[in-house]
């Protein structure tokens, strides 16, 4: 669809629902009356020791940064901590490197420890007076729902299931999250994906007793074994792949699944080598939530070239509207390890490229499935969707309006998470009766809740100004946001998604600004299943587990990798998260915990035994070097290369996830680590040693010192997180000393060394709280209300609602800027 097309689309069919907006709503940055009120602080100041201060910078930072060395691109000649709140900016660049303790760094002179941290604790009590006088609670633009989001809220508003990637484009990330506003950017085809899932979704809710017949096909990913049972799968079976699929009617539906075929043509796995080759034929199953429907045999002579192709068909299956999961496995026909002669691949990807030879056994391989219809539709059952949105059934044509308003005015009050007016009303009123006009009572439904998907009400995410506005841009304050704003901004940050029926009464009473509401809101929130969203969205871009879907290890040197345990890996690590919300755990224990959740496949890879199906249980680590998050095998695996551990990804992970502060980027023309020498004497060197050969260069070697220990550390942990003792037949030596000079020798020194620099930790974490919570970046003028938190929370045993409190009762949370100029403001310091 042209941009004009789009355009034209969009007024046609929103017209009334835009102008409905207000201009005030759209133009959310548009300056206004200053409401500044002072919310609650803890922060009060202490003595200060300006002058001992000054002297150890004059004495050891200058030394490195003076304006002719300029390391780090910073001079400090002229810096005066008694002026630290006139220059916040550079002054938090040194907080924060003073704190975790990487300044001064390796090989330098040291000052006493107490001396050191005299800095940052003056410079603080100034930069907090300051702030306490002129707060600052920044700026955003308007934010839109992202992916996840939209889902989330697809699933609260109709009951139904979708995947937002099949409509709308990948989110831009920005600080590591993807609901940061100011990249979230508007565009045409944006706006035409917007349109088309509102026109997708609203028929699949409602259903449609005239769908034609369409397929949708779903591919197995290459990296998923075939070998063992798939999650979701029945038991008995082996690979495949289990999906949900929204059914638009009552009907007839034709499965079809196809093979992997070698380059020949000929089914992969129906060689010498296969299992294939016993009395009994291959079979694969499909069933339909749990229930066999049928069951199709292989062929093992089907061949790529012949009409059919490598694919089966199944008869016409009777199946309801509504979402259903869907399994196709193939039935297992073996018990017990295969008896190759090296062990055998599980990724479906080698095992089709390489594993058809001597010494493998090779099983086919299902590539992907499709489920075409339906074929004569015969109506639409109830499904949860249903009866979500049709409150009422009218029995009569002159109950049909009546009956439409409520059902729409209920809808759409909970999509646009505030109560409806009356030109929302008649809006979307106007919708019903032109698709009521086409059809009947419920096409008009679906035309109206089609508009109310549609709607920027429902698409993005505004918060109103007060009324009262000023033309004079010279005027730079901030107001506090209403209640219902308030709101939104509470469910997406511990839901993701819209406020629930109890928070909108609260808010429309006003009373959630109330301290004693809000905080019982809070709890109350972290308590329900749907704060589950903390660890699979917060904790799981803070730690970067995303980028596990990049992570392939090597097959031929970890050939029982596979998808399933990556998943399970990145599981693992979503509920220890999420079990330090639900029982409100103390931070700490993310980095001690003698515990984690493991199911069959991650325990027999840990080395745990008595464990078995696919459910996750809670079990104690006996090893002391799994505890906490730096023995989880997800963390390991997504920093480390294909073939090899990477000191440097680990280091470089700890330091910039954990602690906040990251190691500068590589100089220009340094070769990467696998350019260097391999071997010595007939010998493969052991990363360690590479290492050694890497950092012999000069322009390597300052930032190396300061990473690699961390990284050694870890290294009796190989590329998949499984413990060992050696590398390329050289014994582990995971020896060295932190940046501080702490000693290390082994991931229980590290874990020790981090935690007994508690600030850093508990700052990095409220800072990707803030973020993900507020949806900006955060900058140098955040960072008192950064430590207040960390501080209240320190009163509390660091226990996780402590935190969540404190970021919503945080001036960034509850109030907001007239304009992005605003922030540039702060204490007469530099952007």
């Amino acid at each position: 669809m042209s941009e004009a097309q789009t355009t034209k689309r969009a007024l046609a069919l929103l017209g009334p629902l835009v102008l409905s907006c207000g201009v005030s709503t759209l133009v959310v940055s548009a300056t206004a009356q200053s409401l500044t009120p002072r919310l609650a602080s803890s922060h009060s100041s202490r003595p200060t020791q300006t002058a001992a201060a000054q002297g150890v910078v004059e004495t050891t930072c200058v030394r490195c940064h003076n304006n002719r060395a300029m390391r780090g691109n910073l001079s400090l000649e002229n810096f005066k901590v008694s002026l630290a709140a006139d220059n916040a900016a550079v002054a938090e660049k040194m907080i924060r490197k003073l704190r975790t303790g990487m300044m001064p760094p390796p090989g330098g002179r040291r000052p006493a420890e107490a001396d050191l941290l005299g800095i940052p604790t003056s410079m603080e009590a100034l930069i907090h007076a300051r702030a306490e006088m002129n707060p600052n609670p920044g700026w955003r633009t308007f934010q839109r729902l992202n992916r996840a989001e939209y889902s989330r809220s697809i699933k609260a508003l109709l009951r139904l299931d979708v995947d937002a990637a099949e409509y709308l484009p990948p989110d831009t990330k920005s600080a590591n999250f993807d609901n940061i506003a100011d990249v979230q950017l508007l565009s045409p085809t944006l706006m035409n994906s917007y349109l088309h899932a509102a026109s997708e979704i609203s028929r699949l809710a409602v259903g449609d007793p005239n769908a034609t017949a369409s397929e949708a096909t779903f591919k197995v990913t290459r990296w998923v074994s075939q070998r063992e049972q798939v999650e979701g799968a029945p038991y008995g079976t082996r690979g495949g792949l289990v999906v949900t699929h929204n059914f638009p009617a009552d009907g007839d539906y034709i499965f079809r699944v196809s093979f992997h075929h070698e380059t020949t043509g000929a089914l992969y796995g129906s060689g010498r080598a296969a299992l294939h080759t016993l009395e009994a034929p291959e079979q694969i199953e499909i069933s339909v939530d749990g229930v066999r429907t049928a069951t199709l045999e292989i062929d093992r002579w089907m061949h790529a070239s012949d009409p059919g192709g490598v694919n089966l068909l199944t008869e016409p299956i009777a199946i309801t509207a509504g979402p259903h999961r869907v399994a196709a496995a193939f039935i297992r026909r073996f018990e017990g390890p295969l008896q190759d002669l090296i062990s055998p691949h599980e990724w479906s990807l080698a095992s089709t490229s390489i594993a058809d030879a001597y010494g493998f056994t090779s099983l086919p391989h299902l590539r992907d499935m499709a489920i075409r219809g339906p074929y004569a539709p015969t109506g639409i059952s109830e499904t949860p969707s249903r009866l979500k949105i049709f409150t009422c059934h009218p029995s009569l044509p002159s109950e049909e309006l009546v009956c439409a308003q409520e059902i729409i005015s209920t809808l759409a009050t909970e999509a646009y998470r505030r109560p409806l007016t009356a030109d929302n009303l008649d809006a979307l009123m106007t919708l019903y009766e032109a698709g009521a006009s086409q059809g009947d009572f419920e096409p008009g439904v679906r035309m109206a809740l089609e508009g109310i998907l549609a709607s920027p009400h429902f698409v993005f995410r505004f918060e109103e100004p007060p009324q009262t506005v000023t033309t004079d841009t010279t005027v730079s304050d901030s107001f506090v946001l209403n209640e219902l704003d308030l709101a939104s901004r509470l469910s997406f940050f511990l839901w993701a998604t819209g406020p629930d029926a109890e928070l909108l009464r609260v808010a429309t009473e006003n009373r959630l600004s109330l301290s004693d509401e809000l905080e019982r809101q809070v709890h109350r929130m972290l308590a329900d299943p749907r704060a589950e969203t903390l660890s699979t969205r917060l904790a799981a871009q803070w730690l970067r587990l995303p980028d596990l879907e990049k992570i392939h290890p090597d097959v031929r040197t970890y050939p029982d990798f596979d998808e399933q345990l990556k998943l399970a890996m990145r599981r693992e690590t979503e509920l220890f998260f999420h079990n330090l919300v639900q029982e409100d755990r103390g931070l700490l224990e993310l980095f001690t915990a003698d515990y984690t959740f493991v199911n069959e496949r991650l325990a027999e890879h840990y080395g745990i035994p008595d464990v078995r199906g696919d459910s996750f249980r809670r079990v104690s680590h006996v090893d002391s070097a799994r505890h906490g998050i730096l023995g989880h095998g997800s963390i390991l695996t997504l920093t480390s290369h294909a073939i090899r551990t990477s000191p440097v990804l680990r280091g470089k992970w700890v330091m910039e996830v954990l602690l906040g502060s990251p190691p500068p980027p590589p100089p220009p023309n340094v070769p990467e680590l696998e350019e260097t020498a391999a071997a010595e004497n007939g010998r493969l060197l052991s990363v360690r040693e590479r290492m050694e050969v890497h950092r012999s260069n000069p322009a390597c070697n300052s930032c190396h010192r300061m990473i690699d220990p961390i990284g050694l550390a870890l290294e009796n942990f190989d590329v998949t997180g499984a413990w060992r003792i050696k590398d390329n037949g050289a014994p582990i030596d995971a020896t060295g000393q932190l940046y501080d000079g702490t000693p290390l020798t082994n991931p229980v020194d590290l874990r020790e060394a981090l935690v007994r620099r508690l600030r850093p930790l508990v700052g990095t974490f409220t800072e990707n709280l803030m973020v993900y919570a507020i949806g900006r970046r955060l900058e140098y003028y955040d960072m008192p209300a950064v430590r207040r938190i960390g501080s209240l929370a320190a009163g509390q045993n660091y226990r996780i609602s402590s935190f969540v409190v404190g970021v919503v009762n945080s001036q960034a949370f509850r109030m907001k800027n007239t304009s992005p100029t605003s922030q540039v403001e702060y204490l007469g310091g530099q952007p």
